[in-house]
C-alpha cells in the first residue's frame, strides 16, 4: 500500500466515520492507523507494517485470523438461506443446532439460549428477562439489579447502567432507574494495606449489606463479570468469589456472570464460571462465539428461570437479527474448531502456562508496579513509585499504547494499566515476541516518563 493510499483512507474517516469510543479531534488531527489484512495473530497497517494483536481485536478472535472454515460456513449459509428472523413461532436450523451445541458445553442446568447480536444486547436482555421472570413469580417489586463499579457490561443504555463506568454514566446521563452498585475486588488499586484475601472478603460482604440495604424483596439480581476485562483485567482475589457464593446462597435473588469476555475458552475453561466453580442462573455472551468473525451474542438461561419463563406469556422482547442463521452457521463451525483442535486443553496445560511465566518476567521493569494474569489475560500496573503505587501525572498508559503500535504490538491501556488478551491460537514462540515487545516499549515510555 502507498502513503497516498493512507492519506486517502484517513481523509474518508475524517469526513464520514464516527468510530466507537474516540476522542473526535485528536483522532482527526491524528489520522487513523488503518489496518488492511490479518492471518494468525497478526494483522497489517497500510504502511505494510506488521502488528501482533495482543487483544485479540477486542477480545473475540480466540481461533486467530484467516480461518478459511469459517468464510466457508459463512459462504454455505448464505446460499441455502442467508436471513430469516425466530419472531412469529419459526425458527431455523442453524440457530437450533447451535443452541444444542451450546447448552452442551454450558454448565449443568443451563440448557437454553436467547440469541442477540452484541454483548451489550445479552446485558439488555438479562435485564428485561430478569425483571419479567420476577413479574411472573408475582414479585413485580422485585426490580433492583446490583453491578460492581467499574464492571463492564456494554455501552447500550442497559448495559452502560449495569456496568460501573462512571464517566459513560456522567456524560450519558444514566444511570436508568433500579440499579446499584458496589465495589470491585480492585486489590492493587483499591485495598489499601489490606492482605488479598482479606480484602476479597470484605468488598464481596458489601453484596450482603447492599442486599439489606435495598431489601431482598426489591433485588432482582446481582451482576459481574468472572473477570474484569475492560475495566483492566481485574483478576479477584482468591477469598473473593467463594464469599460472594455463600452470599447468595442465602437470598433469592438471581445471578448473572457476564461472560463476554471469559467465555469460550479464555480461561482455558469453557466459562469463567467454569474456571472459579460459580453457578449462574443467566450468562450474557458474545465475542468469543464467533471469533469475531461475525457479530453474535447471547444469553445462557438456567432450567428453573426458563420454567418460570414458560408460565409469562410473551416475552416482549428480541432483536431482527436474533439467532442470525449465518452468523449461527459461523458460531457452529468456530465451536467445532474449539472442540477438534483441542485448543481449549492446549491453553489449559501448555500456552496460558508459558504465557503467565513469560509475562510476570516483567514485574522486574521499574515502570511495573503489578504483574497479574490468568489464563490468556494479562495486566501490568504502570506506577511512578513501587512502593508507594503512586501514579505518574498525564496519560502514562496511553503513551506506552502509542509506543506499542509503533514498535509492533497491540496492548491496551485501561488509564495506566497495560492489559493483554491475545488470541488462544497463539504459541510459544509469539508469545516470547509478545513480552519482548512489552518490555521494549516500557523502556521508550520510561525514557518519556524520565523527559
Amino acid at each position: 500500500m502507498s502513503e497516498s493510499n493512507t492519506l486517502h483512507w484517513q481523509n474518508l474517516s475524517r469526513e464520514h466515520l464516527l468510530p466507537p469510543f474516540s476522542d473526535y479531534r485528536e483522532l482527526n488531527a491524528k489520522g487513523a492507523r488503518i489496518i488492511t489484512r490479518a492471518s494468525g495473530v497478526y494483522l497489517w497497517d497500510s504502511k505494510g507494517n506488521r502488528i501482533l494483536d495482543g487483544m485479540a481485536g477486542l477480545w473475540c478472535v480466540n481461533i486467530g485470523y484467516g480461518r478459511e472454515e469459517l468464510v466457508e460456513a459463512a459462504a454455505r449459509q448464505m446460499r441455502e438461506l442467508p436471513y430469516y428472523n425466530l419472531f412469529f413461532q419459526t425458527a431455523h436450523t442453524p440457530a437450533l443446532e447451535l443452541a444444542n451445541a451450546i447448552a452442551g458445553i454450558a454448565p449443568i442446568g443451563m440448557d437454553h439460549v436467547f440469541f442477540t447480536g452484541s454483548g451489550s444486547e445479552s446485558n439488555d436482555t438479562v435485564l428485561r428477562m430478569v425483571r419479567h421472570y420476577w413479574m411472573t413469580k408475582g414479585q413485580p417489586q422485585k426490580q433492583v439489579i446490583i453491578g460492581r463499579w467499574n464492571g463492564y457490561h456494554g455501552s447500550t443504555v442497559a448495559g452502560a447502567s449495569l456496568g460501573g463506568m462512571k464517566a459513560m454514566h456522567e456524560q450519558a446521563g444514566l444511570l436508568i432507574s433500579g440499579i446499584e452498585h458496589i465495589d470491585q475486588p480492585y486489590w492493587y488499586g483499591e485495598g489499601d494495606d489490606l492482605d488479598p484475601d482479606e480484602f476479597g472478603i470484605r468488598v464481596a460482604e458489601q453484596l450482603e449489606q447492599k442486599i439489606l440495604e435495598v431489601g431482598e424483596d426489591k433485588v432482582a439480581a446481582f451482576i459481574a463479570e468472572p473477570i474484569q476485562g475492560a475495566g483492566g483485567v481485574i483478576i479477584p482475589p482468591d477469598s473473593y468469589w467463594p464469599k460472594i457464593r455463600e452470599i447468595l446462597a442465602r437470598y433469592d435473588i438471581l445471578f448473572i456472570a457476564d461472560e463476554v469476555i471469559c467465555g469460550f475458552g479464555r480461561t482455558g475453561e469453557w466459562f469463567g464460571s467454569d474456571y472459579y466453580g460459580n453457578a449462574p442462573d443467566l450468562m450474557p455472551i458474545a465475542k468469543g462465539l464467533t471469533s469475531g468473525y461475525l457479530p453474535m451474542g447471547g444469553v445462557i438461561v438456567r432450567d428453573k428461570v426458563v420454567q418460570v419463563l414458560n408460565e409469562g406469556g410473551e416475552f416482549y422482547h428480541g432483536f431482527t437479527y436474533s439467532g442470525h442463521p449465518v452468523a449461527a452457521a459461523v458460531a457452529l463451525e468456530n465451536l467445532r474448531i474449539l472442540k477438534e483442535e483441542n485448543i481449549l486443553e492446549r491453553v489449559k496445560a501448555k500456552t496460558s502456562p508459558y504465557l503467565q511465566k513469560r509475562w510476570r518476567e516483567l514485574a522486574d521493569h521499574p515502570l511495573v508496579g503489578e504483574v497479574r494474569g490468568l489464563g490468556m489475560l494479562g495486566a501490568l500496573e504502570l506506577v511512578k513509585d513501587k512502593q508507594t503505587r503512586e501514579r505518574f501525572p498525564g496519560a502514562i498508559g496511553m503513551r506506552c499504547r502509542e509506543h506499542c503500535l509503533d514498535n509492533g504490538l497491540v496492548m491496551r491501556a485501561v488509564g495506566d494499566t497495560m492489559i493483554i488478551s491475545p488470541p488462544l491460537v497463539i504459541n510459544e514462540e509469539e508469545i516470547d515476541e509478545l513480552v519482548t515487545k512489552a518490555r521494549l516499549c516500557l523502556d521508550l515510555t520510561a525514557r518519556d516518563a524520565r523527559a
